[in-house]
């Protein structure tokens, strides 16, 4: 019967031999948490296709854990915002603001959207920001 011979086993016999060697991992910390997240400028359309969408805000820098997500809750009635798009964001926390780009994707063409803005940490923990309910029209 035939034996397989492992990857280690070859190394071995070849004389290669394998040392760990450790390596410095870089860990980013964690900024100091903003008193209050404000949006500073927008949502507004970036981009509005008839297969893409992209809606964009910044706020002050929401600090905490570095990655975070940018929320858009949206649907076709103002006061039933059920749907909702997120797109990850990686905080740089030597910048006092932080620029938010959500992507939708599959929105049914010639209809009217609603839609508001948050922004939460990578433990799901809302920012404390939401924005007026604002809309487009697909094209």
């Amino acid at each position: 019967m035939k034996r397989l011979i492992s990857v280690l086993e070859l190394m071995l016999a070849a004389g290669i031999l394998l040392v760990a060697i450790p390596v410095a991992t870089q860990l980013t910390p964690m900024a100091k948490k903003a008193n209050k997240v404000e949006i500073t400028q927008g949502p507004e359309l970036e981009r509005n296709d008839a297969y893409l969408t992209i809606i964009t805000w910044t706020s002050n820098n929401p600090g905490g854990t570095p990655q975070h997500y940018g929320v858009v809750h949206y649907g076709t009635d103002p006061k039933n915002l059920t749907e909702t798009s997120k797109s990850p964001i990686r905080l740089n926390m030597t910048h006092d603001y932080t620029v938010f780009r959500v992507r939708m994707d599959a929105l049914k063409p010639q209809t009217t959207y609603y839609y508001t803005v948050d922004s939460m940490g990578s433990n799901g923990e809302s920012d404390g920001v939401k924005s007026p309910v604002k809309q487009f029209t697909t094209p």
